[in-house]
């Protein structure tokens, strides 16, 4: 991490009020915090925009585990895609419903052809798919 930089920056005053709203319900101690935040939130969503960029993340799934043959299809899906995959996590919710998180890394494109392949799979009930450049 480099040196800390000082700058100013000038806002309108009704801009800075929300602003400092908003601060304080997320629980930022200061300005400048929450300014460091946003600007490597913006950086992040402008990484995200590339197809090929290097990411990280997951894909979360809740699927009811009694649909026939979904597990199935599932596993078929995730062994297609095995390169990317980092490991899976399965919890049972109840007599029905379970939740997966799948830990995936590559290429942005690849792992949103396999979120969106999960996703459109009959039985699966909501998918999410969260991730973050390398």
């Amino acid at each position: 991490m480099g040196k800390l930089t000082r700058f100013g920056v000038s806002v309108n005053s009704d801009l800075l009020v929300k602003f400092d709203s908003v601060l304080k319900n997320q629980n930022y101690s200061t300005r400048s915090k929450a300014i460091e935040d946003f600007m490597r939130q913006t950086i992040v969503n402008c990484e995200l925009s590339n197809d090929s960029s290097q990411v990280v993340g997951s894909i979360n799934i809740i699927y009811d585990h009694h649909r026939r043959e979904l597990l199935g299809k599932l596993t078929d899906i995730q062994h297609d895609f095995q390169a990317i995959i980092l490991s899976s996590h399965h919890i049972h919710l109840g007599h029905h419903n379970c939740f997966e998180a799948i830990i995936v890394k590559g290429e942005k494109k690849s792992i949103e052809e396999l979120a969106s392949k999960i996703k459109s799979t009959k039985g699966v009930k909501n998918s999410t798919l969260r991730l973050i450049p390398l």
